[in-house]
């Protein structure tokens, strides 16, 4: 990290900003990228990240999908009388124009505004203040709704396409290069015994039973922030991973993150569960926004996609571990083993609920 934080610091001069001279504070808890806050003694202060080379091949993809979302909905947000400066991302360039530096070693550098007196949490501390952030990724999606979804760049190609991700799991598997399959069998057994499910929502894709929209991907909790006093949905931040995708994908990864009782990498089985209150909450703020643009048959999918994601989140944690560890940020070797095994147990849970969530869902959306 000392490394990073003088990497950090020399990339300064580049951006245009009125100081080069700052405090540097690693920001946030991200699995992928390196966020860093940078406070001057002088002026606001600014994030400076760099993005992931393992996850993003190509940061200039992702900067160009920043760009035009945050374009648009700076544009939405001030046509309705909001202020864009406080609910969406501002981007800030290099002296040279360009939307991001490249360090030495390769890596993309970029910059944005400090939002203050914002907060963000891991975990709901109610359902309220879940379904406040079903509002905002409602919002989200809605002020998107016209953006033209097939002009963004995939930024991580098949990033949400379930079977692809089944298909690198068995990889995974089959080569066992770390020679850690032994020690999690009866998980990969577990993940495989629900490998028929996999195309349901890429399926209904193909057969144009629902619709390629903007998507988020990335829609945990700590990815909304918060208004300090209020806490009052305000920003939706992090968006390396808004592509191309469906509402399902969105809406699922939330209630995976938001529903369950425990951290990603919490070990004790006893504390992780599926919460159908948050699941109601999550879906009450979603549809209030989202509710008139969709068809009976995505509405039907957004259940679908609560167990989609958690299946697919699970076995993209156990692919990693198995295959040493390249993707996910992590802090001892059973790290993603951990995340695996907690993502089964939330989903094993939350199967004994399918059937409300889809008439929760239908419900809300038909008020």
């Amino acid at each position: 990290m000392e490394n990073l934080v003088e990497t950090a610091r020399a990339m300064l001069p580049l951006f245009d900003i009125p100081f080069t001279d700052c405090e540097i504070t690693q920001h946030g808890n991200g699995h992928i990228n390196d966020t860093f806050l940078l406070t001057p003694a002088k002026g606001k202060p600014v994030i400076l990240q760099r993005v992931s080379p393992v996850a993003f091949h190509h940061p200039e993809y992702v900067m160009s999908n920043m760009l035009s979302v945050t374009r648009t909905l700076r544009t939405v947000i001030e046509q309705r009388g909001g202020d864009p400066d406080r609910e969406a991302l501002t981007v800030i360039p290099l002296k040279s124009g360009e939307s991001f530096a490249v360090s030495k070693d390769g890596s993309a550098w970029r910059m944005t505004a400090f939002i203050d007196h914002t907060v963000s949490r891991d975990l709901p501390d109610s359902p309220e203040m879940f379904g406040e952030s079903g509002h905002a990724f409602g919002r989200f999606q809605h002020d998107l709704s016209d953006f033209p979804a097939d002009t963004l760049y995939e930024t991580i190609p098949h990033f949400h396409d379930t079977p692809s991700r089944l298909n690198a799991f068995r990889e995974a598997v089959e080569k066992d290069v770390c020679s850690r399959l032994s020690g999690c069998q009866e998980l990969v057994d577990l993940y495989l015994a629900r490998a028929g499910r996999a195309g349901l929502l890429t399926d209904a894709l193909a057969r144009g039973e629902i619709p390629l929209r903007v998507t988020h991907n990335d829609t945990k909790l700590n990815n909304v922030l918060l208004d300090a006093e209020s806490f009052k949905a305000l920003c939706v931040i992090d968006l390396d991973t808004v592509m191309p995708g469906l509402s399902a994908y969105d809406f699922g990864d939330a209630i995976r993150f938001g529903a369950s009782t425990a951290v990603e990498d919490e070990t004790d089985p006893e504390k992780i569960h599926f919460s159908f209150p948050m699941f109601s909450a999550f879906a009450q703020g979603y549809l209030a926004e989202t509710g008139s643009l969709f068809t009976p048959a995505e509405v039907d999918s957004l259940a679908v996609g609560a167990w989609m994601m958690t299946y697919e989140c699970g076995m993209r944690f156990l692919t990693d571990y198995l295959s040493g560890d390249v993707y996910f940020h992590v802090a001892h070797d059973r790290h993603n083993l951990d995340r695996a095994w907690n993502q089964m147990l939330l989903l094993q849970d939350m199967e004994r609920y399918q059937d409300e969530m889809l008439a929760c869902v239908r419900t809300l959306a038909a008020q």
